[in-house]
């Protein structure tokens, strides 16, 4: 137990519950409390409209029937509000999260006492950091990869060139169709459509649809009848037989580019195919190494907690968790009704704690591992860090500091590259395993 004086005003005891726990009593004198309570009664008392009295001339005792319980909350969150971060700062403790407060309702001639419960955070204990066990997947780029993101760039480049009359719709065509569905004579919701695009062979229309228009001419009607599956999405249509009168507008065929030196110009500041084809070995090879680098982090932070045992504030969790839950809510937010997203976020919110918890492990334990080292980062490093950023982003970097608030983004930037040096320096003594998973 310590205790301090805050101030002639305000007594402060603290006490550790736990290594991550500190209950502080706080004790506000007397004379201040009286002052708290005069000064509420003389502001109410230029506001309160009461009747038979003129504005400002309202009894102090008429004033305390009538909002005596709701002043006297205020009160209280008053006291609190301006003696907390002196009192905890006092007690010589930085708080992770929102301090709980205990308190009874403050009275005028007495003193005012309160209790706040101050998440901490812990002493790490760090364990021997050389050899920690890590993995990290070979980077290696096969030719088929190359292969496959070359077909992937000519599948882009694909140019649909209108076929000559008299052409039969056959796979690989792209039909434009106007279609109207009916169940038992009925024309149902969803089930008709115009200028509908649509790749015969590419499975895009329920089994069978497809299949009957094969053979078709352009400008041709034809009658597609097919069965909903059981298990189809919209349920009221789910097992059901449908008859769709389609007409076929026009067709087209997929001309691909040759894969040559002049498709490789087309793709930018290239002289040749063999260009092409290197920089793209390149960025697939960059990719697995951001990739393989991200496993071998993720190895070692997983060796450094199995060996580091210490208990994480409740409160870290909470806002780590809820950093996770608003991030995702933006995301989707525009993309799944309401009640849907309220019902998947409650979810997310039980899934995720797990996460959220091993992320501020880690954030603690790299933390320790800076200060274990006296990794510091320059202040140059940040604002080169802060520079790529607004470049990345489009924005002027006084803006993007602007947006951020005052040294905070300096502050987050200058967080994330210390935690890098200290995954360096793990990673320059660890035990790698190569692997070839990834």
């Amino acid at each position: 137990m310590t205790q301090d004086n805050a101030s002639q005003d305000v007594q402060v005891e603290s006490h550790e519950e736990t290594p991550i726990l500190h209950r502080v009593e706080v004790e506000v004198a007397a004379g201040r409390v009286k002052k708290a309570f005069d000064r509420a009664y003389r502001d109410l008392a230029k506001q309160a409209q009461v009747r038979g009295f003129r504005p400002g001339k309202v009894p102090r005792s008429v004033l305390e029937r009538q909002y005596g319980a709701s002043l006297v909350e205020q009160i209280e969150q008053t006291l609190v509000g301006e003696t907390l971060m002196d009192a905890v700062q006092t007690a010589g403790l930085e708080a992770v999260a929102e301090p709980s407060i205990e308190a009874s309702p403050p009275v005028p001639d007495a003193s005012f006492r309160y209790t706040a419960r101050i998440e901490v955070k812990p002493q790490v204990e760090l364990p021997d950091l050389a050899g920690l066990p890590a993995q990290r997947p070979s980077v290696e780029v096969a030719d088929d990869e190359v292969e496959r993101e070359l077909e992937n760039l000519r599948e882009r480049q694909v140019q649909l060139v209108e076929e000559p009359e008299g052409t039969l719709l056959a796979d690989d065509h792209v039909a434009t169709i106007d279609f109207v569905g009916r169940i038992d004579g009925e024309p149902f919701e969803g089930g008709s459509g115009q200028g509908v695009s649509l790749q015969v062979g590419a499975g895009q229309f329920i089994p069978g649809f497809e299949e009957q228009l094969r053979g078709a001419a352009s400008g041709e009607d034809r009658e597609v009848t097919v069965a909903f599956p059981d298990d189809y999405a919209a349920e009221q249509l789910a097992g059901k037989q449908a008859v769709f009168a389609a007409h076929v507008v026009e067709i087209k065929r997929r001309e691909v580019p040759a894969l040559d030196d002049e498709f490789a110009k087309d793709m930018g500041a290239f002289e040749t195919l063999d260009e092409l084809t290197v920089r793209i070995r390149g960025d697939i090879g960059d990719g697995k190494e951001r990739e393989a680098r991200s496993v071998l982090h993720r190895t070692l932070v997983d060796s450094l907690i199995e060996r580091a045992s210490f208990d994480v504030p409740p409160g870290m969790v909470e806002q780590q968790l809820q950093q996770r839950l608003e991030s995702a809510h933006r995301r989707f937010a525009g993309q799944l009704p309401h009640e849907a997203l309220h019902e998947q976020m409650a979810r997310w919110r039980e899934e995720w704690r797990g996460e959220a918890e091993r992320d501020v492990r880690e954030a603690l334990l790299l933390e320790a591992v800076a200060n274990s080292e006296s990794l510091e980062v320059p202040a140059e490093d940040v604002e080169a860090k802060l520079s790529e950023m607004a470049e990345q982003q489009g924005v002027d970097a006084t803006r993007l500091r602007e947006g951020w608030g005052e040294g905070q983004l300096e502050r987050a930037l200058e967080g994330q590259l210390r935690d890098e040096k200290a995954l360096e320096f793990l990673a320059a003594q660890a035990k790698v395993e190569e692997t070839t998973d990834t």
